[in-house]
């Protein structure tokens, strides 16, 4: 399972990468799934990620629960507005990612909030992915 969770994260990571625009406002860094330091923001960064079996009797397959965190320095509609390219490009997501088949990939509830301490802004945007 955990090749078919690279696997979409590998295409999540493309498509961000692929959108000019997106790129332009996140700098280099685009989707990461690791601490930068210093960070930039606004940034978008893989959050929790869990997997489980989702085989049938034909296929293999798995179930992927994905959090993305988009974090604004600036203001809570910014990081809300990163959520929102995230899921209009995640329904462009290619149907084959690597070895596997994405079957669906769907939002499933985006949360944010005001980190008081850090003086940050984060929206997480939660999403089940069904790959075979």
């Amino acid at each position: 399972m955990t090749n078919a969770v690279n696997a979409l994260l590998v295409g999540l990571q493309q498509a961000v990468k692929a959108n000019v625009d997106l790129m332009a406002v996140l700098g280099p860094q685009g989707l990461s799934d690791r601490t930068i330091r210093p960070q930039r923001f606004p940034a978008l960064v893989v959050g929790a990620v869990e997997a489980r079996d989702f085989s049938t009797g034909e296929a293999e397959g798995a179930e992927i629960l994905l959090t993305l965190e988009a974090w604004s320095a600036v203001s809570r509609r910014e990081a809300e507005g990163l959520v929102a390219e995230v899921r209009r490009l995640a329904d462009g997501l290619p149907e084959m990612l690597g070895e596997f088949r994405l079957v669906n990939f769907r939002h499933r509830r985006t949360t944010s909030r005001r980190e008081v301490k850090a003086g940050l802004f984060v929206a997480e945007a939660g999403f089940r992915a069904v790959v075979e």
